[in-house]
């Protein structure tokens, strides 16, 4: 598996023994390398109420998928990651969302991230260092996912004829 690009996505809403969030998302890149995105700001999904520092990066690796994920399960725990309430504060998230080449299913990981098409907080960062790369499901590119995702979409019309 020579030459391998992975797009990860990166997350935190908690402080850690970086600092804030960003600050945490940002040594996280660090460890990373690669192409890093801007950092954003998002709401949390599920119970948390803590805002979220979200990055994307484009890495060269030339490790299979498992041996990446573990790479990033070990820096999540580094980092003080605690397996908790799924949507819960964490110093640091890192996911797989994409490789090039193309799907890989396990029973322990899906490639590509089997929710990445409806959150902005991943589309918005990856359209900013790979917006021509393609889901291999769908055969959309990441700037035309994002588009979809964000569209301003009428009101829906509640008056009834009576």
């Amino acid at each position: 598996m020579s030459g391998s690009i992975y797009l990860v996505a990166l997350g935190s809403n908690r402080r850690g023994r970086h600092g804030p969030p960003r600050v945490e998302v940002i040594a996280a890149l660090a460890l990373l390398g690669g192409c890093a995105s801007p950092i954003v700001a998002s709401a949390p999904l599920g119970p948390s109420t803590r805002t979220f520092a979200n990055a994307a990066a484009l890495i060269a690796s030339d490790e299979a998928p498992p041996a990446l994920l573990a790479r990033l399960k070990a820096i999540e725990r580094a980092f003080g990651r605690r397996n908790g309430r799924r949507w819960g504060p964490r110093v640091i998230d890192l996911d797989i969302i994409a490789w090039s080449g193309g799907r890989w299913r396990s029973a322990t990981l899906a490639i590509p991230h089997p929710a990445f098409r409806t959150r902005a907080f991943v589309l918005t960062p990856a359209c900013a260092i790979a917006p021509q790369w393609r889901d291999p499901d769908s055969g959309l590119t990441m700037r035309q996912l994002h588009a979809r995702l964000t569209r301003a979409r009428p009101a829906p019309n509640r008056l009834r004829s009576v």
